[in-house]
């Protein structure tokens, strides 16, 4: 195998190693410290013929907070940071990188899990009452 064979074949693993890299972190949550060993991992499966490396499993982080004691009326704890929000959208997004959906998924949530306080979203929905919103308009006489 010539020198140039060499380049080529390494640069295409490199550039292979990277998308598969890629494509993994686009679907898991892998910590900031351990991607360096994903990716010596993925291209070491890629150079031996039989693939049998193991990729490493992210380990299953536990929570700031129990999940129980993370709604309470007035404020919902984030899992992530254990800070406490009446809205909890926002912060996940921003500060997390998460969307709701995944972060449900990624603590084990129900679906239905709220992401706003339940006193908070009661008080917007009183709200919205009071303003007349979700009434249907009163027909115009012509």
């Amino acid at each position: 195998m010539s020198n140039e064979n060499r380049i080529e074949d390494a640069d295409k693993l490199v550039q292979l190693a990277a998308a598969i890299t890629a494509a993994y972190l686009s679907n898991h949550v892998v910590p900031v410290n351990d991607i360096a060993n994903l990716i010596i991992s993925i291209k070491s499966a890629l150079k031996t013929k039989s693939g049998s490396a193991v990729l490493p499993v992210a380990e299953k982080r536990k929570p700031a907070i129990s999940v129980r004691k993370s709604l309470q009326d007035d404020r919902i704890t984030c899992l992530e940071c254990g800070e406490a929000f009446k809205s909890l959208k926002r912060h996940i997004i921003t500060n997390h990188a998460l969307s709701p959906e995944a972060y449900r998924v990624k603590w084990a949530l129900p679906a239905d899990y709220p992401m706003v306080a339940p006193a908070y979203s009661r008080a917007r929905s009183q709200l919205a009452t009071e303003m007349g919103l979700g009434q249907r308009r009163k027909k115009r006489l012509v």
